[in-house]
């Protein structure tokens, strides 16, 4: 079953620019894993599935080195500061917190009506970069994951990014800020090391297909394709916890 759920999470982190984390701890919670375990468990296996991804659309030149820098400067901290945090927030609370968060940016995507428009001041650019990357940062840090299900969405809504490339600058910036969560969450004994084996052996090789059928979609059916499978699994996996 973790194999199972890791070879799907791995295509859709791939297809929609994220570590994957978000949406397999809830499936890993309904099949039978204690909380913690499968909030933490996947992290470290997003590091190397976002770098795989990542490399597809670096290839066809979708990468945006400001947005990545800046968000990697402010995001890392905050993700500390997320997991040492995450000692106060109950197992399931976490689990929950992490549908409602999935279903809500699918909807947000879904009904968003705006078109990407490029943030042309730079202090104003940077100031927006800075504030999602603390904020994606804290969260991702307590919910244990990479931070590209909110990374993507706060891309394209407050800078106003097309979609692969925000897809891309995501992986990038996800794969970083992996790493100190899974440090932390690794000292505070929240990863089960076996599960995260199982989980990566899956998810990495599809992580690639993933992002290769995004780079060829169009931007419009990709951002709705998003949207749709966002908020559907959030909604299904509420249902069930």
């Amino acid at each position: 079953m973790i194999a199972l759920i890791g070879a799907g999470v791995g295509f859709l982190g791939g297809l929609f620019g994220k570590g994957g984390s978000a949406v397999a701890t809830p499936l890993l919670a309904a099949a039978g894993l204690p909380a913690f375990v499968a909030v933490a468990s996947p992290l470290p296996a997003t590091i190397p599935g976002t770098l795989v991804a990542y490399r597809q659309y670096r290839r066809v030149g979708l990468n945006d080195t400001e947005v990545t820098r800046w968000s990697i400067a402010f995001g890392v901290p905050a993700t500390v500061a997320g997991a040492l945090a995450s000692p106060w927030v109950g197992g399931p609370a976490l689990v929950i917190a992490t549908d409602l968060v999935v279903a809500a940016i699918g909807l947000r995507i879904l009904t968003r009506r705006d078109r990407p428009e490029t943030v042309r001041d730079v202090g104003r650019r940077r100031w927006r970069l800075a504030v999602v990357a603390v904020v994606v940062g804290f969260v991702a840090g307590l919910l244990a994951n990479a931070g590209g299900f909110l990374l993507v969405p706060l891309y394209l809504a407050v800078l106003r990014l097309p979609i692969k490339t925000a897809l891309a600058a995501s992986l990038a910036v996800a794969s970083v800020l992996a790493v100190p969560g899974t440090i932390v969450h690794a000292a505070l004994g929240h990863i089960d090391w076996a599960v995260t084996a199982v989980f990566a052996a899956a998810s990495i090789p599809l992580s690639a297909v993933g992002a290769r059928t995004a780079l060829r979609m169009r931007p419009e059916r990709l951002e709705r394709v998003y949207g749709v499978g966002l908020l559907l699994l959030g909604s299904v996996l509420l249902l069930v916890h």
